[in-house]
C-alpha cells in the first residue's frame, strides 16, 4: 500500500540534545564532573517519565519546578528553573531538513509523534524545523505515551490516513517500534552510529511502499 505520511519521533530522531551538564555548569560557575553529570541524568529521566504531565502552561510549569528541585536535592545546592531552563539546548540533526524537505517534495504528510510536553512545537520552531511539519503530536496532548498505541489516532486523523499508510520513524525499540506496530503502522528504527535500520533521515525515502 502506498505511503502516504511520515511520522517522526523528536529527541535522537530529528533533534538532538547538547549535553545539558557542560552548560549548567557554566550558569552554576562550576566544572562540569561526574557528580554534575549524575544529577541531569536522574533529572533527565525523571522528565522522561513524566513529560506527559505537562499538558498546558500551569502543569508544565509544576513539572518544570519538580525537576528543578530533583537537581537542587541531587547537588545539594539550589538551581533554579531559570538555570535549569538555560541548559537544555536543543539542535537538528544536519539531515532533519533536507530529508523533510525532500519527503514534502513527494507529497507526503509529516508528523511529529513524541513523548513530550506541550512545549515540543516551540523546540521545533527554535531549531528550524517547525515549517517543514504538518503538525506535532506529544504524549502531552494526546494524554498516552508511547508504546501506548492510542498517541498515533490524532497523527493518523492529522495526516488523513489509515495505519497502513503511515511510516514512523524512531530511535527506540521499546517506545517507537512497539508503539506503532500495535497501533498497525511501519517502522524503521535510525541509529546514526550504524546499528539501526537506517543511519540518516536522508534513507527514509529508499523504505517508501510505492
Amino acid at each position: 500500500m502506498q505511503t502516504r505520511a511520515v511520522f517522526l519521533d523528536a529527541l535522537g530522531t530529528i533533534v538532538e540534545l547538547d549535553p545539558p551538564w557542560t552548560h549548567l555548569a557554566a550558569e552554576l560557575g562550576v566544572e562540569p564532573d561526574e557528580r554534575l553529570a549524575g544529577a541531569v541524568r536522574a533529572e533527565m529521566a525523571f522528565y522522561k517519565a513524566h513529560a506527559h504531565e505537562g499538558t498546558d502552561a500551569a502543569a508544565l510549569a509544576d513539572l518544570r519546578r519538580r525537576c528543578a528541585e530533583l537537581l537542587s536535592r541531587e547537588l545539594s545546592r539550589q538551581v533554579t528553573v531559570e538555570q535549569m531552563m538555560a541548559s537544555i539546548r536543543f539542535r537538528a540533526y544536519s539531515d532533519a531538513a533536507p530529508a523533510l524537505a525532500s519527503l514534502r517534495a513527494r507529497g507526503l504528510a509529516l508528523v511529529c509523534v513524541s513523548n513530550w510536553d506541550i512545549s515540543l512545537p516551540q523546540v521545533l520552531e527554535r531549531c528550524g524545523l517547525g515549517a517543514d511539519l504538518d503538525g506535532v503530536i506529544t504524549s502531552a496532548g494526546a494524554g498516552v505515551r508511547k508504546p501506548d498505541p492510542a498517541i498515533f489516532i490524532p497523527a493518523l486523523e492529522l495526516a488523513r490516513c489509515r495505519p497502513a499508510e503511515a511510516l514512523h520513524v524512531g530511535d527506540s525499540p521499546d517506545e517507537d517500534r512497539a508503539g506503532a506496530g500495535a497501533a498497525g503502522i511501519r517502522s524503521l528504527l535510525i541509529d546514526r552510529a550504524g546499528d539501526g535500520e537506517i543511519s540518516s533521515l536522508a534513507q527514509i525515502e529508499d523504505h517508501l511502499a510505492p
